[in-house]
């Protein structure tokens, strides 16, 4: 498993270079606000459905939340792409042994209330067009380690082009209160709701 480091300058750089990407590549970067409760860290969940998701959300992160940003990745990807772990990115491998330990390390990092971590339970890229987000197994067993010190966030990422050539990327939010009792086929089902929601509220838009 590879944990997040701490390198201020590195951290600094590349901060100021994705706010740079995608203040380049994007025309507009639009998001509601929800009402959150700063006593309590952040379960942000979200599709992903591009290379751009998780640059997008710590961009988020730092405009909106301001918390500690964590994300959990792909182990291959945490060691191709290096400067992650700077950034607060932890691996996981579904087929390692070490999988109930990056499960464990989120789950302890959601009882500090200074943190968010970022959860694309659907472990891979998927089109934003899908009509059923899914939803692996590993979730519940981060919110059960959290022991429910945590609230939960849903986040849909939808990209237009409309007449322009850069596109516009829009994050649809909703808090979501985790029930004391509950499954990963109500988070689901609560966040498929959600990102139906928020394809309907994408496609009313007209320029």
């Amino acid at each position: 498993m590879i944990k997040p480091k701490q390198h201020q300058l590195i951290h600094i750089f590349f901060a100021w270079y994705i706010k740079f990407i995608l203040n380049k590549d994007f025309k507009t970067f639009l998001y509601n606000q929800i009402e959150t409760d700063p006593n309590k860290s952040i379960l942000l969940i979200a599709n992903h459905c591009s290379w751009w998701d998780g640059f997008l959300l710590f961009y988020l992160n730092k405009k909106y939340f301001r918390k500690h940003f964590h994300v959990m990745i792909l182990e291959e990807t945490a060691r191709k792409v290096w400067f992650m772990k700077y950034l607060g990115a932890f691996s996981i491998n579904k087929q390692a042994k070490t999988i109930v330990d990056s499960l464990k390390f989120a789950g302890d990092l959601l009882e500090n209330a200074d943190n968010l971590v970022l959860i694309f339970p659907q472990g891979k890229l998927y089109s934003s067009h899908v009509k059923d987000v899914l939803f692996e197994r590993g979730l519940m067993h981060i919110i059960r380690q959290s022991n429910l010190k945590v609230q939960c966030v849903f986040a849909s990422i939808l990209f237009d082009y409309f007449e322009n050539r850069k596109p516009s990327v829009n994050i649809y939010m909703k808090r979501w209160e985790i029930p004391e009792y509950t499954t990963l086929q109500v988070v689901k089902s609560e966040f498929n709701k959600h990102h139906e929601d928020a394809k309907l509220q994408q496609s009313k838009k007209v320029i």
